[in-house]
């Protein structure tokens, strides 16, 4: 069993300045990107800023597990700690999935989601897009009639052992997307308008027209596995 870090020993003292900016580069890089906010923070690089410039403890992200502790601890200096009880258990990916003999079209899943994962309108069918989805379960608590679950994807596998840089990259990307999309003011994807943008600058119109074609045939694809997975329970 590994020795607890004693409680009394001060946490190394964070950077300043430009140091504590690439610091948090680094610690953003070595999150998993999730977005689920169980740290306590809105997202993975406000997790990353407070780590650099506050040192809080860097046991609270549990999507990076026992792993992703290790790999902070390296970057930080601060001493490997069990994950936090309080932020949540380590266990292994899972994936949403919507009911969609349940789901009202009421739109809030997709608001929630922070990937863009979920395709649909106002009172019409959701579904999600499996390759997007990173788990973050955001969207259960606004479902109001709950017919969304999860469904474990990875066996046994938990952490970084569940996940990967590419997927981590992946998802950082999408929530950049995101972001700057509900920043805009732009309304949430719908049938017409989803797929994967690899980056802010295809939220614009001229970018959205030019995927157009590509948009529709993934959700075109969505669609037909979702219909496919509904018609073999």
């Amino acid at each position: 069993m590994n020795p607890q870090p004693d409680a009394r020993t001060p946490l190394p003292s964070p950077p300043a300045g430009p140091a504590a900016h690439a610091l948090a580069s680094r610690i953003d890089a070595a999150l998993p990107q999730t977005q689920c906010t169980r740290c306590g923070y809105p997202d993975c690089a406000a997790y990353a800023q407070a780590i650099a410039f506050e040192a809080v403890p860097i046991n609270q992200c549990p999507p990076g597990g026992a792993e992703g502790v290790a790999r902070l601890a390296a970057l930080t200096g601060q001493p490997v700690l069990p994950l936090s009880a309080d932020h949540g258990l380590e266990a292994p990916r899972t994936l949403a999935v919507i009911d969609e003999n349940w789901c009202i079209g009421c739109t809030l899943c997709i608001k929630a989601c922070p990937t863009d994962a979920i395709v649909g309108a106002n009172k019409r069918m959701h579904t999600v897009i499996e390759p997007h989805c990173t788990g973050c379960e955001l969207c259960l608590p606004v479902c109001p009639v709950d017919c969304i679950s999860l469904e474990t994807v990875t066996g046994r596998a938990t952490g970084w052992a569940a996940w990967s840089p590419q997927l981590a990259d992946q998802a950082r990307g999408r929530y950049a997307v995101h972001k700057a999309r509900v920043a805009a003011g732009t309304p949430e994807l719908d049938d017409e308008e989803a797929a994967a943008p690899a980056d802010a600058a295809a939220i614009t119109a001229s970018a959205a027209d030019a995927a157009a074609q590509a948009r529709k045939a993934a959700i075109a694809a969505a669609m037909a596995r979702a219909r496919e997975q509904r018609a073999q329970r």
